[in-house]
């Protein structure tokens, strides 16, 4: 969307995913990750950690049932999503300002572990829970051309549903 500040940070999760719904039942999860920059000393010729950059980030409905089922305190991630500011008054009445992500995306960094993935199965929106597949990719369907269209090997080409502008709730955080 225009005019918003989409990042993407990898780091560690600083704690489990804390995952709760909204009164009306849409599920988000909150989490925090801390990504923290290698520096390289030249007069001790070695690595050394930089100053590690906190950031709460949430995540909504099916994406947020999926990230607190998978991913744990310490786990390396990738987060990509949308940097959102916001101010307000603590106890003491002063003013401060923290910086969240709103995530679009999030997953476990495969550099130096390795993940099992399980796809949901597709029109329900629900975990399936202990029933597991020995490729996960199985129930993949080819999306039906319109008329007249090449969708290029039988995949539809149609982009994705644009994000809405926000979520009609606020977390219950």
């Amino acid at each position: 969307m225009s005019g918003e500040t989409v990042i993407t940070i990898v780091g560690n999760l600083v704690d489990d995913p804390e995952l709760r719904f909204t009164p009306a039942g849409a599920a988000v999860a909150k989490f925090r990750i801390a990504s923290t920059p290698r520096i390289f000393d030249k007069q001790t010729n070695e690595w050394r950690d930089g100053e590690s950059l906190f950031l709460t980030c949430s995540v909504w409905r099916q994406a947020a049932e999926n990230a607190a089922e998978s991913l744990a305190r310490g786990t390396r991630v990738i987060v990509q999503g949308r940097l959102k500011q916001r101010s307000y008054e603590d106890r003491e009445q002063v003013k401060r300002t923290v910086y969240e992500i709103d995530v679009d995306e999030v997953g476990p960094t495969l550099a130096r572990a390795t993940a099992k993935v399980v796809k949901n199965p597709s029109g329900s929106g629900q975990s399936q829970g202990s029933k597991e597949s020995t490729d996960p990719w199985a129930e993949a369907k080819p999306a039906p051309a319109a008329p007249g269209q090449s969708t290029g090997g039988g995949w539809s080409t149609t982009p994705p549903a644009p994000a809405t502008a926000g979520h009609p709730e606020q977390p219950p955080f």
